[in-house]
């Protein structure tokens, strides 16, 4: 192209439609290309990996950088930059090249973002894919919703604080976020930092965020009013942020919202159990916290689904446990029944494992983006469901009755298909022969003309060359000059009068024939037309699909469910879980209780079982001591999952278990820092342990492991200390608490606190040796055994050595002169510091005459004296 003083009338047309979507890449479509210009052209090719080249010069005489793909493959590429964070605004033409004079108008038709995604490529079976919208509204309350636009699942709630909306947030794990433009340069944004980070964030303008408009475009989609909060209230801040969804999915989804998207569902945060993600990740919810793998995770665990819309719905379920009693009580009663029905079970799960995923098929269909392929996976999927609805017939439970009746086989849908579809449809519409013979005359009478006229060239050219006497002649056929017959230079003489030349070559020339013409036309006629019919065919079978997606979508609902309730029926089975009694009170009781997960890595070790004992008044904290690698940790994973998995609606890991349901499950384990907040360890448990502190419950389940580790030991002898006191003196907050300590002074609380027990991980020493027992035990540990495991990791052996003569010399100067631990001097008493350097070498003799001294031997009994003699043994 020669440099041009100003564009060209294509890309004056391309660079007004750019203007329009600024922040996606624009797909501008050009004959059989799908062409990318300028910035959007030198990124995506980046991103591609696709050649970058140039079309001509720009006004200012740089040149204008140039990348295109093909238009019938452009799946994977759009894909790949939507993977990538990118937006991408399909520009189509909506002219006829054929009939227009100049520039072919083109539109905008629709705009692809990470959180609008419906090809199945670009999708994980398993995992919603959602779009959420966050909102500050008035008096502190934070507006949420989400919609995952492959299933049509839609859902919005107001919260009460930022920390709420943040642990919700990272539950749904939303793929693209919209916020009010007033978020973007302002304060309000820095408590999202890092719940935003590495996902794509779209600015909308503050007018979308009213309620009004939000009122209005609910009840102009849905054709009913935006529902109240699930306690009647009116929705202030969730309803806002519902409205800018619905207004998003107008501006990108040019067509209009998908008629398969739900109305909205109105939820609370207490109406499940919660979880903080911090919870969520030390608990292994769906990932491993080392690798972030799903193996190793209580969902990988519990997964044994086998359709995606199943193993959707299962994560819910792990994601948001249930409080409601009756509810739960519901899903064992339907769990029992599976189990106790394995032959019908195994039938079921035989017949859903052909279930194709019927969310995201009805998805695809609603947005005009399925394929000839799609409808026939949705024909064969329905056409399961006679067969499913027969085996499961005799089920009596009521989650299962309910259930089963809410499935539609769709009868009707299925026969529209197998009429129209044919059996094995090609993967792309362009190509044809997807409408099954006799579903339209019309096509089946051009198919026909199509077969005859191809024969008829090939009768024509034998009758040719008998006519004419010339072997060599060839009637052939390109796109320029339709059909013709060919013959070399040197049989020229022997042409009839009626050949009509046409074209001459070197050594050959072209000619054409009334009767060729002829049946060129109506050959040619009825291809073009057949394209075109079966395409406006297909188009219609979808359109009268697409309006049973209600239907669709109900159907799809209950079949996952009986999925997810078949899966954990085969859990309970195959691992000897037991049904659980659940009820609203405090008490947690546990019978041999395992860990799920670890059991079932099957490591070389035996699991052992261990009981537990929680409540609001004897058993409300258990001090849990012990040394590193006796299984502490493992111990308070396993409680609090067994809880969780009896919320959730499944049985548990124990030979028997009665839970007091809980509101909420925090944990306190492991250590992180966060250096873009400047951060420490220390800063991060500390800010972790005072959320705990302010929103536990009496009816919480608190996990807390070496609170106070991060500074320095009395620093954090004394903060563990008060942190387990406030947990058991607080009653607002006196949650049922696992409190695992090397602190072992610790284990003086329960002398003054009758909610406090202690408890320890049993360990043998052997020849200098420790053997961890893997078993809870009544009463605290003396020691922490820390030296004996760092010479199990390797130390060398004289500083194992040195550290033993140190930590004598430190355990000699614990007590007071009066004997009583130095720790457990009474709240509110002035203690007087000794400023003096301690001492790393006190003379243990010291100690042990100050403590003889105090002891009143006269009025011991004979408990105290042997709990002295323990004493003095350790002085020596």
């Amino acid at each position: 192209m020669t440099q041009q003083t100003e564009h060209t009338p294509m890309m004056r047309q391309y660079l007004e439609i750019k203007s329009s979507y600024p922040d996606a890449i624009l797909f501008f479509r050009l004959g059989d290309f799908y062409e990318m210009f300028l910035d959007d052209a030198v990124k995506a090719s980046k991103i591609l990996d696709i050649t970058l080249t140039s079309r001509g010069k720009s006004s200012d005489g740089r040149d204008v950088p140039l990348c295109g793909i093909p238009f019938h493959s452009a799946a994977p590429y759009i894909a790949k930059l939507v993977e990538a964070g990118e937006k991408v605004a399909i520009c189509e033409q909506v002219e006829d090249p054929k009939s227009v004079k100049g520039i072919v108008k083109r539109e905008v038709v629709k705009v692809v973002t990470p959180g609008l995604v419906v090809d199945a490529e670009s999708l994980k079976p398993n995992e919603n894919n959602y779009l959420a919208a966050i909102v500050p509204a008035k008096s502190g309350i934070w507006g949420f919703a989400c919609l995952d636009i492959s299933t049509g699942e839609f859902k919005a709630a107001d919260f009460p604080d930022i920390n709420a909306l943040i642990s919700e947030f990272y539950c749904v794990n939303p793929r693209e976020v919209l916020l009010p433009a007033s978020l973007k340069d302002g304060d309000g944004l820095s408590a999202l930092d890092g719940p935003l980070s590495e996902r794509t964030v779209s600015f909308i303008d503050e007018w979308v965020f009213e309620l009004d408009y939000a009122q209005r475009l609910h009840q102009t989609v849905f054709a009913a009013p935006l529902p109240p909060a699930p306690d009647g209230k009116e929705m202030s801040g969730g309803a806002l942020a519902a409205g800018a969804l619905l207004h998003y999915l107008r501006e990108t989804q040019i067509g209009g919202v998908a008629a398969h998207l739900r109305p909205v569902v109105s939820y609370m945060v207490n109406s499940h159990l919660v979880l903080d993600d911090m919870s969520r990740r030390n608990l292994e919810l769906t990932a491993t916290i080392q690798e972030g793998k799903r193996k190793g995770s209580l969902l990988w665990l519990m997964d044994k689904t086998v359709t995606a819309m199943g193993g959707r719905k299962l994560k819910q379920w792990v994601n948001y446990p249930l409080v409601s009693v009756d509810k739960i009580k519901e899903r064992y009663e339907s769990i029992e029944e599976l189990i106790t029905s394995q032959l019908l079970r195994d039938e079921l799960v035989a017949l859903l494992d052909g279930v194709a995923d019927l969310e995201r098929l009805n998805g695809r269909i609603s947005l005009a983006s399925a394929s000839a392929k799609d409808l026939v996976a949705l024909k064969e999927s329905l056409a399961r469901l006679p067969k499913l609805l027969s085996c499961v017939q005799p089920l009596q439970a009521l989650l299962l009755q309910d259930t089963i009746a809410a499935i539609d086989p769709l009868h009707d849908v299925v026969e529209l298909i197998s009429q129209g579809i044919v059996e094995n449809p090609p993967f792309l519409l362009r190509d044809g022969g997807i409408i099954a013979t006799g579903f339209n005359a019309e096509l089946d009478e051009l198919r026909v003309i199509s077969r005859e006229g191809k024969g008829f060239i090939a009768q024509l050219e034998a009758r040719e060359k008998g006519r004419t006497g010339i072997s060599s002649l060839k009637i052939r056929y390109n796109k320029v000059f339709g059909y013709y017959i060919e013959i070399t230079k040197a049989n020229l003489a022997g042409i009839p009068d009626d050949y009509i030349r046409k074209q001459t070559l070197v050594n050959a020339e072209r000619f054409i024939t009334p009767e060729l013409k002829e049946y060129e036309e109506k050959v040619m006629g009825a291809e073009e037309r057949i394209a075109e019919l079966e395409y406006s065919l297909f188009q219609e079978i979808r359109v009268q699909v697409a309006g049973q997606t209600g239907r669709i979508a109900r159907t799809a609902e209950s079949v996952a469910t009986l999925d997810v309730l078949a899966s954990l029926a085969s859990l309970a089975h195959g691992l000897n879980y037991c049904r659980p009694e659940i009820d609203t009170g405090d008490l947690i009781e546990i019978i041999d209780g395992r860990h799920p997960v670890v059991e079932a890595m099957h490591v070389s070790e035996r699991f052992v079982p261990n009981d537990t004992v929680l409540d609001n008044n004897e058993n409300q904290l258990l001090m849990i001591t012990g040394p590193n690698m006796a299984g502490k940790s493992t111990y308070m994973r396993q409680v609090a999952l067994i809880v969780l998995m009896a919320q959730i609606g499944s049985f548990v890991p124990a030979s028997k278990a009665r839970i007091g349901i809980a509101d909420r499950i925090f944990t306190r384990i492991g250590a992180s820092d966060n250096l873009s907040k400047g951060q420490s360890t220390f800063m991060v448990e500390m800010a972790e342990t005072a959320s705990i502190l302010q929103y536990a419950t009496p009816s919480s389940l608190v996990l807390l492991d070496e609170i106070g580790r991060g500074t320095s030991t009395f620093d954090g002898v004394s903060i563990a200390w008060a942190v387990a006191e406030f947990l058991h003196d607080a009653r607002d907050h006196a949650a049922r608490t696992l409190f695992a300590t090397h602190y072992h002074e610790l284990t003086e609380l329960s002398v003054t606190r009758k909610g406090i027990k202690n408890f320890n991980i049993a360990v043998r020493e052997w020849n200098d040796q420790i053997i961890f027992l893997r078993q809870i035990v009544p009463g605290g540990a003396s020691h922490s055994y820390g030296i004996q495991v760092a010479r199990l990791a390797g130390l060398p052996q004289e500083v194992v050595l040195r550290a033993r003569e140190i930590l004598k010399n430190l355990e000699h100067g614990e007590f007071t002169e009066g004997g009583e631990p130095r720790i457990s001097g009474k709240k509110g008493r002035r203690i007087d510091v000794d400023s003096s350097q301690l001492s790393l070498f006190t003379p243990p003799d010291d100690d042990l005459r100050n403590r003889l001294k105090s002891v009143e031997v006269a009025r011991l009994t004979p408990l105290e004296a042997l709990n002295l003699i323990d004493e003095l043994q350790r002085l020596v």
